[in-house]
Protein backbone atom coordinates (compact mmCIF):
# COMPACT_ATOMS: atom_id res chain seq x y z
CA UNK A 1 0.00 0.00 0.00
CA UNK A 2 1.54 3.28 -1.19
CA UNK A 3 0.64 6.77 -1.38
CA UNK A 4 -0.75 7.84 -4.80
CA UNK A 5 1.31 9.29 -7.24
CA UNK A 6 0.92 13.30 -7.94
CA UNK A 7 -0.17 12.39 -11.81
CA UNK A 8 -2.61 9.82 -9.82
CA UNK A 9 -3.71 12.52 -7.36
CA UNK A 10 -4.95 14.49 -9.95
CA UNK A 11 -6.78 12.38 -12.28
CA UNK A 12 -8.83 11.11 -9.04
CA UNK A 13 -9.10 14.17 -7.88
CA UNK A 14 -10.65 15.48 -11.22
CA UNK A 15 -12.95 12.78 -11.19
CA UNK A 16 -14.42 13.24 -7.85
CA UNK A 17 -14.46 17.08 -8.01
CA UNK A 18 -17.12 16.54 -11.37
CA UNK A 19 -19.27 15.20 -8.58
CA UNK A 20 -19.06 17.16 -5.64
CA UNK A 21 -16.88 20.45 -6.32
CA UNK A 22 -15.21 22.27 -4.36
CA UNK A 23 -16.28 19.92 -1.24
CA UNK A 24 -13.22 18.07 -1.82
CA UNK A 25 -11.03 19.29 1.21
CA UNK A 26 -13.96 18.27 3.21
CA UNK A 27 -12.90 14.43 2.31
CA UNK A 28 -9.95 14.70 3.25
CA UNK A 29 -10.20 17.55 6.29
CA UNK A 30 -12.92 15.68 8.41
CA UNK A 31 -13.87 16.60 11.97
CA UNK A 32 -13.28 13.47 13.07
CA UNK A 33 -10.01 12.91 11.99
CA UNK A 34 -7.75 13.38 8.56
CA UNK A 35 -7.91 11.02 6.30
CA UNK A 36 -5.97 10.01 3.20
CA UNK A 37 -6.25 7.91 0.01
CA UNK A 38 -4.01 4.53 -0.80
CA UNK A 39 -3.32 2.50 -3.63
CA UNK A 40 -3.32 -1.32 -3.09
CA UNK A 41 -3.54 -3.22 -6.33
CA UNK A 42 -4.57 -0.59 -9.03
CA UNK A 43 -7.31 -0.02 -6.40
CA UNK A 44 -7.74 3.62 -4.39
CA UNK A 45 -8.69 3.03 -0.40
CA UNK A 46 -9.86 5.96 1.45
CA UNK A 47 -8.40 5.51 4.98
CA UNK A 48 -7.91 7.28 8.62
CA UNK A 49 -4.48 7.73 8.97
CA UNK A 50 -4.91 6.35 12.85
CA UNK A 51 -5.85 3.00 10.89
CA UNK A 52 -3.45 3.57 8.11
CA UNK A 53 -0.47 3.86 11.16
CA UNK A 54 -2.10 0.29 12.77
CA UNK A 55 -1.84 -1.44 9.31
CA UNK A 56 1.98 -0.64 8.98
CA UNK A 57 2.85 -3.43 10.68
CA UNK A 58 1.24 -5.48 7.80
CA UNK A 59 2.81 -6.68 4.94
CA UNK A 60 1.42 -5.70 1.12
CA UNK A 61 1.46 -9.27 0.11
CA UNK A 62 -1.25 -9.74 2.94
CA UNK A 63 -3.11 -6.77 2.92
CA UNK A 64 -6.53 -7.69 1.13
CA UNK A 65 -8.19 -4.21 1.47
CA UNK A 66 -8.23 -1.50 4.26
CA UNK A 67 -10.65 1.27 4.22
CA UNK A 68 -12.98 1.83 1.83
CA UNK A 69 -12.70 1.40 -1.45
CA UNK A 70 -12.88 4.95 -3.96
CA UNK A 71 -12.25 3.47 -7.19
CA UNK A 72 -9.84 1.85 -9.39
CA UNK A 73 -6.91 3.04 -12.09
CA UNK A 74 -7.54 0.88 -15.37
CA UNK A 75 -4.73 -0.21 -17.51
CA UNK A 76 -5.25 2.84 -19.53
CA UNK A 77 -4.74 4.71 -16.17
CA UNK A 78 -8.56 6.07 -16.16
CA UNK A 79 -10.11 6.64 -12.80
CA UNK A 80 -13.19 5.16 -12.55
CA UNK A 81 -15.33 5.47 -8.99
CA UNK A 82 -16.98 2.45 -6.89
CA UNK A 83 -20.43 2.26 -5.62
CA UNK A 84 -18.65 2.00 -2.22
CA UNK A 85 -17.85 5.24 -2.43
CA UNK A 86 -20.99 6.58 -2.50
CA UNK A 87 -21.64 6.92 1.19
CA UNK A 88 -18.78 9.32 1.09
CA UNK A 89 -19.65 11.42 -1.63
CA UNK A 90 -23.95 12.23 -2.05
CA UNK A 91 -23.79 14.05 1.41
CA UNK A 92 -20.89 16.56 -0.60
CA UNK A 93 -23.07 16.19 -4.24
CA UNK A 94 -24.00 19.43 -5.91
CA UNK A 95 -26.10 17.90 -8.21
CA UNK A 96 -29.06 15.43 -7.41
CA UNK A 97 -31.76 13.79 -9.58
CA UNK A 98 -34.33 12.30 -7.58
CA UNK A 99 -36.37 9.49 -9.20
CA UNK A 100 -39.88 8.44 -8.72
CA UNK A 101 -40.82 5.20 -7.22
CA UNK A 102 -41.84 3.63 -10.45
CA UNK A 103 -38.82 4.37 -12.43
CA UNK A 104 -36.80 3.61 -9.64
CA UNK A 105 -36.25 -0.10 -10.18
CA UNK A 106 -36.10 0.07 -13.74
CA UNK A 107 -32.96 2.57 -12.90
CA UNK A 108 -31.50 -0.13 -11.06
CA UNK A 109 -31.73 -2.67 -13.44
CA UNK A 110 -29.65 -0.62 -16.19
CA UNK A 111 -32.25 1.38 -17.94
CA UNK A 112 -32.27 5.27 -18.45
CA UNK A 113 -34.47 7.69 -16.51
CA UNK A 114 -37.06 9.49 -18.72
CA UNK A 115 -38.55 12.51 -18.12
CA UNK A 116 -41.88 11.13 -16.84
CA UNK A 117 -39.68 9.25 -14.14
CA UNK A 118 -38.13 12.10 -12.84
CA UNK A 119 -39.02 13.76 -9.66
CA UNK A 120 -37.11 16.58 -8.56
CA UNK A 121 -33.43 17.97 -9.92
CA UNK A 122 -31.68 20.59 -8.41
CA UNK A 123 -31.46 24.29 -10.01
CA UNK A 124 -28.29 24.61 -12.45
CA UNK A 125 -28.00 21.47 -13.14
CA UNK A 126 -26.27 21.78 -16.72
CA UNK A 127 -26.32 19.68 -19.64
CA UNK A 128 -24.18 16.35 -19.20
CA UNK A 129 -23.21 16.91 -15.66
CA UNK A 130 -22.10 14.23 -13.88
CA UNK A 131 -25.16 13.70 -10.31
CA UNK A 132 -25.74 11.33 -7.75
CA UNK A 133 -28.95 9.82 -8.62
CA UNK A 134 -31.76 9.23 -5.41
CA UNK A 135 -35.07 8.10 -4.72
CA UNK A 136 -37.76 10.03 -3.78
CA UNK A 137 -36.92 8.87 0.08
CA UNK A 138 -33.79 10.83 -0.30
CA UNK A 139 -31.37 7.22 -0.67
CA UNK A 140 -28.25 7.26 -2.94
CA UNK A 141 -29.38 4.77 -5.00
CA UNK A 142 -25.92 4.69 -7.95
CA UNK A 143 -23.43 6.56 -8.80
CA UNK A 144 -23.27 8.77 -11.41
CA UNK A 145 -24.99 9.38 -14.49
CA UNK A 146 -24.81 12.76 -16.87
CA UNK A 147 -28.13 14.41 -17.44
CA UNK A 148 -29.76 15.12 -20.96
CA UNK A 149 -31.02 18.60 -22.31
CA UNK A 150 -34.83 19.30 -20.24
CA UNK A 151 -36.20 22.36 -21.41
CA UNK A 152 -37.17 20.84 -24.53
CA UNK A 153 -37.33 17.50 -23.79
CA UNK A 154 -40.58 15.42 -24.39
CA UNK A 155 -42.39 13.43 -22.03
CA UNK A 156 -41.16 10.48 -22.97
CA UNK A 157 -37.39 11.13 -23.89
CA UNK A 158 -34.72 10.00 -21.59
CA UNK A 159 -33.09 12.51 -19.12
CA UNK A 160 -31.08 10.60 -17.24
CA UNK A 161 -28.25 8.44 -19.36
CA UNK A 162 -26.62 5.15 -17.15
CA UNK A 163 -22.96 5.42 -17.80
Amino acid sequence: MRPLTEEETRVMFEKIAKYIGENLQLLVDRPDGTYCFRLHNERVYYVSEKILKLAANISGDKLVSLGTCFGKFTKTHRFRLHITALDYLAPYAKYKVWIKPGAEQSFLYGNHVLKSGLGRITENTSQYQGVVVYSMADIPLTSFCPVLQLRRAEHSMEVCVKI
